[in-house]
């Protein structure tokens, strides 16, 4: 765990302490259970965003891809007797195929990464809309999956704990989106790509497939995370479903450590971030201020760590200049002590 993730797992102990110390209905275990749930949830497709933050890019479209792929999953299911199994695969190749769609617009048409999402955000958004004729898409009267609701909305009894199946799922995936990252030469490259681009395709990495598989990536966590919420709300109004997830994930990530510049950031810092959203959030909630001013939470989170990130930057770089400064004189020492021999 880096120096970034354990100032932001001590910020997270200190911030509950204080919830728990204002109300103490912080620490009941329902509110617990439903935070981790909403981690659960939060955490996947803010992973999702961290992998094209990493290299340089940015995915706007987050929430109108949960709302249109949500809404065809249940269509799928309810409507047309689709198998579960076979609806999730459909579903996610779906997600996989957006992201393909991204990356190669970004890489082969060159256009800009906030260009291409942004215009997704209003495609997916209103082909929602159209494809329910701007109607809820839910669950009939009597229609259950009692499988499929308790494996992606289910708890599971741990030492008294009710344990989200959401947050296991989170588990898994913050395992492997960590090995792939930290641990494989292909997560190199991720970084080596958002650092510097140029630099990455002439040391031989192939840097537009690079892009591309992160969109991939991106798209297919996202509609996975699509899946397991539109079981969890069971229903789904196509016009504000998964509003401003995108800004949630954004925000998570940043918090989490990763750079809009690219190049940097953990999944572990993201998991991070998404907790201290959450209890954020679950703050507001219990203090019983407006639920108008999460917004205002989230956009004051997201300017705080871009300036956190911006200082650091200019940290290093003055350490860095002073370094070199001292490393030039200690070199010219030797030479000016010549001449003056």
């Amino acid at each position: 765990m880096s120096k970034k993730d354990l100032s932001l797992l001590v910020l997270i102990l200190l911030v509950g302490t204080v919830v728990a110390l204002i109300n103490p209905r912080f620490l009941y275990v329902g509110n617990l259970s439903n935070t981790a749930n909403q981690v659960g949830l939060f955490g996947i497709f803010s992973i999702a965003q961290a992998f094209v933050i990493i290299i340089g890019g940015i995915e706007l479209s987050v929430g109108s891809v949960i709302a249109l792929l949500g809404v065809l999953f249940i269509d799928l299911i309810v409507n047309h007797d689709v198998d579960w199994l076979a609806a999730t695969a459909m579903i996610v190749a779906a997600g996989l195929l957006i992201g393909l769609v991204h990356g190669t617009l970004v890489t082969r048409m060159r256009i800009q990464a906030f260009v291409v999402t942004l215009c997704g955000l209003l495609i997916y958004r209103g082909a929602a809309r159209y494809y329910t004729e701007d109607s809820t898409a839910g669950f009939g009267f009597g229609a259950s999956f009692p499988m499929l609701e308790w494996l992606a909305a289910g708890r599971t009894n741990v030492f008294g704990f009710p344990l989200p199946h959401s947050v296991v799922a989170l588990g898994v995936v913050t395992i492997i989106a960590w090995v792939v990252l930290h641990r494989s030469v292909f997560g190199r490259y991720l970084y080596a790509v958002g650092k510097n681009e140029e630099a990455a395709r002439y040391s031989g990495i192939r840097s537009s497939r690079v892009i591309i598989s992160a969109y991939v990536i991106c798209g297919g966590l996202t509609a996975f995370s699509a899946i397991l919420i539109a079981m969890y709300t069971r229903s789904i109004s196509p016009a504000v479903h998964g509003s401003f997830y995108e800004l949630y994930a954004i925000a998570a990530a940043v918090l989490g450590g990763c750079s809009l510049r690219g190049g940097e950031g953990s999944i572990i810092g993201v998991v991070l971030g998404t907790v201290l959203l959450q209890m954020l959030q679950n703050l507001v909630n219990l203090l019983g201020i407006p639920s108008s001013l999460n917004f205002a939470v989230m956009g004051t989170v997201i300017l705080a760590g871009v300036l956190g990130d911006q200082y650091l930057v200019q940290r290093r770089s003055r350490v860095g200049a002073a370094k070199g400064r001292g490393q030039t004189s200690a070199a010219a020492a030797p030479i000016e002590k010549l001449k003056a021999e």
